[in-house]
């Protein structure tokens, strides 16, 4: 058992965005998808309009791709869940790591480079996805937006939210911060916190959804007391204003983050912050600790 824990420790910290010669399309080990996840990259030029202090993409290394072929894209889906369903991903590491009772594509996930839905052809993707989930027989998987929130009310993607939602679709919606200013330092974005909010409300009006918060020690210092009192504030304003939240995904950092002033939470801080956020926001909060080094 312990050697199993070890082995899916080891398979969470590989979270490479490739697989085989694709482009677009990988797996991964997902802890918060508990299995398998296929991602799909609509940003391979690394460009973000938040600049995380905490994200893994090394913008230092030039992309090897600028630009999303999605008739390549739609191919890559194919190879990546042809290789899942006749067992030949789980050959090799980190996906040799799974038991059976653990394999299985549990998500089809827009996480890539950036912010998926500053894609142009973003509801065109959405919809190659739906159409390989439905191909595949894929119909306990999900497809999730895993997002900064920053655009969902704007139009094109609203109507690709649409057929998220037609295909069991879930938005993660990230929320790391319940002040200007902290939203400022650790996510470094090009919009107000106000525009996340004002994201995360429009699309839960329509939906339940899930929100994503990372935690972490910012030189040496974890969230000050009143940052996540703040945060809760946001999350009951929400709620107060018609939004649905489905649950809360807590977590800390597991991978090597862009910046080293930033470390994650022990797991006595992360179960502190949960509870201190249980008190006050009647939402299920799920906690995801850090991913010790080997």
């Amino acid at each position: 058992m312990a050697e199993e824990r070890t082995s899916l420790r080891a398979a969470y910290r590989r979270h490479e965005r490739r697989w085989a010669d694709n482009r677009y399309v990988y797996a991964v080990v997902s802890r918060r998808s508990h299995g398998v996840s296929i991602g799909v990259n609509l940003n391979p030029d690394k460009g973000c309009n938040f600049d995380c202090i905490y994200c893994q993409v090394d913008r230092a290394v030039p992309p090897a791709v600028r630009r999303v072929d999605l008739e390549r894209l739609d191919a890559e889906l194919d190879l990546v869940l042809a290789a899942e369903r006749d067992g030949s991903l789980y050959a090799a590491p980190p996906f040799d790591a799974l038991t059976p009772d653990r394999r299985g594509v549990r998500d089809i996930a827009f996480s890539g480079d950036g912010e998926p839905t500053t894609y142009p052809h973003f509801g065109e993707a959405v919809a190659l996805a739906a159409a390989a989930r439905r191909r595949f027989g894929l119909d306990a998987a999900k497809l999730v937006l895993i997002t900064d929130a920053a655009y969902l009310a704007k139009p094109k993607v609203r109507a690709a939210l649409a057929v998220l939602d037609a295909n069991h679709g879930e938005i993660w919606a990230k929320l790391d911060a319940g002040t200007e200013a902290y939203f400022r330092t650790v996510d470094r974005p090009n919009v107000p916190l106000r525009a996340v909010l004002d994201g995360i409300l429009d699309a839960a009006r329509v939906r339940p959804i899930v929100i994503q918060s990372l935690f972490m020690r910012v030189d040496g210092a974890p969230p000050p007391a009143a940052e996540i009192d703040a945060y809760c504030d946001r999350l009951t304003e929400i709620v107060t204003a018609g939004g649905r939240l489905k649950a809360l995904q807590l977590y800390t950092i597991a991978r090597p983050p862009a910046e080293r002033f930033v470390a994650p939470l022990a797991d006595a801080e992360l179960d502190a912050l949960a509870d201190a956020v249980r008190g006050r926001v009647n939402v299920p909060v799920e906690i995801y600790y850090g991913v010790p080094a080997p």
